[in-house]
């Protein structure tokens, strides 16, 4: 039996992608091997959303060849699609396979030692039609919440991002697909299925008679396939009121919104080419928490791009400050070469920008203390995750609106909905919690 193993770098939709190919490889009777162990192919699906994740990308390639000269080596990704003669002077790599491609990887890698399926990379076109890709079966990843891809692609083009030039315009899976997918995972026993996209807000308005995620939204809210939905990220501008509605209670949509804010300062978003004002982010997060007190609320920060001034930074820290917000991700610029922000003067000096982002990411840490204090002794609902924690060895649940909590003495409940209640939390912000029976 051939055995072949896949590293996946970057983003959740990367993971997705990842899944998909190792499926339907097992699919072929090939097996899935460990990091550690030997292969006959190794797969590396990259990332290139900044340099350090393009250099790791091929830090990952060259380990791998290192340490398995024997074996086929196929490189896939965005790194792969945005810097494809970069990878061409890695030696011994032996097919880089282009974005539109991934899905036909495991019919190349069944027929790799006879050369049956040869692919041919592609650089993506803008003035074409992109086509949305997707596999045949719902992709069933080793974790007890799942991501289905309903979008791909992005029409944006923000100053500082490669991800169009990687994936090419925005994309949808067709309704009917969408529903296939849900239904299959539901019968495998998922209980919830995180909707993900690059930019997931988009969906539907590729289609011939354009639709919107709401529809889709609602739609699924209406015939509920699967217990629970999570939209993994959403653009502020593209969160109405139908959104947040269906984050209720009594609705299908998990009340949990990760929001994308890089920068408060409205002079530094129209640099980025971020199609919002600070007012528009303000009033969408006000709006959340007086319709769902609840919700969980993450958001996105890009800190230190090109001529970001104390002044301005301190606009985007003073603006979290004051808002209800759950959990930080703090992410410090790195200039991206083939972005317009690349060739941007006044680029901020890196301790600089290290200091700023050790200063939100403390903010961060106080927002999160006080999300968790506010949930304490409340009863929630939990999605008991199936795989013990490395470090406690207790099983942790997540909650609707994207809490943390450890519970102990429920090894048979894992992939099970339950009622619970978070009874304290430590130093290290671990929240220990009981189940009600």
């Amino acid at each position: 039996m051939k055995k072949f193993y896949i590293e996946t770098l970057g983003c959740k939709v990367n993971q997705y992608e990842s899944d998909g190919i190792a499926l339907s490889l097992e699919k072929q009777g090939w097996i899935k091997g460990e990091k550690k162990q030997k292969a006959d192919v190794f797969i590396i699906n990259t990332c290139s959303v900044t340099s350090k994740a393009s250099m790791q990308s091929r830090q990952a390639i060259r380990k791998i060849i290192r340490e398995n000269p024997d074996a086929k080596v196929i490189v896939t990704g965005c790194h792969a699609q945005t810097d494809s003669d970069q990878i061409k002077k890695i030696e011994q790599v032996h097919q880089i396979v282009c974005h539109k491609d991934k899905i036909q990887i495991a019919d190349h890698v069944a027929s790799i030692f006879e050369d049956k399926f040869p692919l041919t990379f592609k650089k993506i076109d803008h003035s074409k039609a992109n086509i949305f890709q997707s596999f045949d079966q719902a992709v069933k990843g080793e974790m007890t919440r799942v991501y289905l891809k309903i979008q791909d692609g992005c029409n944006a083009f923000c100053t500082y991002c490669i991800v169009p030039h990687a994936r090419g315009s925005s994309v949808s899976m067709p309704q009917k697909k969408v529903f296939k997918h849900l239904r299959e995972l539901n019968d495998s026993g998922f209980k919830e299925v995180i909707i993900t996209g690059i930019h997931t807000g988009m969906y539907g308005l590729d289609f011939k008679k354009k639709t919107s995620l709401l529809q889709l939204l609602e739609k699924i809210n209406d015939e509920r396939p699967v217990h629970r939905i999570r939209l993994s990220s959403i653009e502020p501008g593209e969160i109405n009121d139908g959104i947040i509605n269906l984050a209720k209670q009594e609705n299908i949509l998990c009340d949990h919104f990760h929001i994308p804010l890089q920068s408060g300062d409205d002079d530094i978003l129209k640099k980025m080419k971020r199609p919002y004002d600070a007012s528009l982010f303000e009033e969408i997060i006000h709006k959340i928490h007086e319709k769902i007190p609840s919700a969980g609320i993450g958001v996105d920060t890009l800190i230190g791009f090109p001529s970001e001034t104390d002044e301005q930074f301190e606009n985007t820290y003073q603006l979290i400050k004051k808002l209800p917000i759950s959990y930080l991700h703090v992410f410090p610029f790195s200039a991206r070469k083939g972005t317009p922000a690349y060739h941007f003067d006044n680029k901020v000096d890196p301790q600089i920008i290290k200091q700023r982002c050790a200063k939100m990411r403390e903010l961060g840490k106080i927002k999160r203390k006080v999300f968790v204090n506010v949930n304490l002794n409340k009863k929630l609902t939990g999605l008991v995750q199936h795989k013990p924690d490395d470090r406690t060895g207790m099983l942790k649940a997540v909650t609707s609106n994207y809490l943390m909590i450890f519970l102990s003495n429920c090894h048979d409940l894992g992939g099970k909905i339950i009622d619970l209640i978070p009874e304290q939390c430590d130093k290290d912000m671990n929240i220990i919690g009981k189940i009600i029976d």
